[in-house]
């Protein structure tokens, strides 16, 4: 898979509920884009979590959208990722070395989320990246969990980013909490399975 990925980090310091406990959280913007086998955007909230008999740490998705039937059909069917359709906007500028980009997710006219994000990573070095993905069973997968392995390169950096979170919105607990860190990750190619 090939594409562009803008994510921020969160401190959540008491549980939303059982799926979403205090901790740090992700939350990424994605555009997989050609020559990947499917081409979409992405809305994506995650964490870090120690899975019993693993060795180190694994990431979990805990909300996700999309806006490709089919890629809800294959993260729900093959990986168990809890995905859902939703209506993207993206728009991004380039002047010299910097690049500006907005993005918007909604779900039936009503906003989810909003980021905006500049960033120099055009510039940054190609580097490789390896990690590790557990999602807890769902009825698409019989309720068995799903482990999974993505690797690849990127041109990574840090970068600025400030978000809004609709508070009457699935991500409401996210609503009023400013990023400690962001990141852009371009031209990312990427396998995962």
């Amino acid at each position: 898979m090939t594409g562009q990925l803008f994510v921020s980090l969160f401190r959540v310091p008491t549980a939303v509920d059982e799926m979403r406990p205090a901790g740090v959280y992700g939350a990424a913007f994605v555009s997989y884009e050609e020559p990947s086998p499917l081409t979409y955007s992405e809305l994506l909230v995650a964490r870090p979590i120690k899975v019993p008999g693993s060795r180190g740490r694994r990431v979990s998705i805990t909300d996700i959208w999309v806006d490709s039937p089919a890629s809800v059909a294959g993260g729900r069917e093959l990986w168990a990722i809890p995905k859902d359709l939703c209506d993207f906007t993206l728009e991004s500028e380039r002047r010299g070395p910097f690049a500006r980009t907005e993005w918007s997710a909604s779900l039936d006219r009503r906003p989810i989320a909003s980021a905006r994000f500049t960033d120099a990573a055009g510039l940054a070095p190609r580097v490789p990246f390896k990690g590790q993905t557990w999602q807890p069973g769902i009825a698409d997968t019989d309720h068995e969990d799903r482990r999974a392995t993505l690797q690849g390169t990127t041109k990574a950096m840090p970068c600025w980013g400030a978000w809004e979170f609709d508070p009457d919105g699935p991500l409401g607990w996210l609503a009023g909490r400013r990023a400690i860190a962001s990141f852009r990750m371009n031209a990312f190619q990427m396998s995962f399975g």
